[in-house]
């Protein structure tokens, strides 16, 4: 699906969840969804805020807080916490199945996507629960980090 379809249909899952909750269907949800779903990459609050403002864009910060708020609600975003006080988000919309790994020392975050992994796991049968989706973390040290041999570790 291409990046305009995508933008054009969480626009319309968007619509659809504030009209039934009759909320009000500001420009300003619009235009940070769209933000989001330019990005390519894991984000913060206060990244996005300042792609906004870099864009031409007048928003509030309480604004752009908000919104990501609801679009947590509504499953177009995700929240992850990689084990620091900061949280990240990434859109949710048509991504691929993928986990993160994250240094305990620099705080990086890679992207992996492990097929056979995902096997394993969508597989798996647990008594009376319908799994839809999940969310791996592991906790490391990258190469940048191990051939530096920086030793601070931080625990999630």
């Amino acid at each position: 699906m291409a990046e305009q379809d995508i933008i054009e249909t969480v626009k319309e899952e968007l619509s659809s969840y504030l009209a039934e909750r009759k909320l009000r269907k500001t420009p300003e949800r619009f235009a940070i969804l769209e933000q989001i779903y330019s990005l390519d990459e894991h984000f913060d609050v206060e990244t996005l805020y300042g792609l906004m403002i870099n864009t031409g864009y007048r928003v509030s910060r309480a604004t752009v807080y908000n919104t990501i708020d609801l679009l947590v609600e509504c499953r177009l975003i995700i929240r992850h916490q990689f084990g620091t006080n900061m949280a990240h988000y990434e859109k949710a919309y048509n991504s691929e199945c993928h986990h993160h790994l994250i240094c305990t020392v620099c705080n990086s975050v890679t992207e992996v996507k492990d097929e056979e992994l995902n096997h394993i796991i969508q597989a798996k049968r647990y008594n009376k629960f319908n799994l839809t989706n999940y969310n791996l973390y592991m906790y490391g040290q990258c190469q940048k980090c191990a051939n530096s041999g920086r030793k601070k570790i931080i625990h999630p």
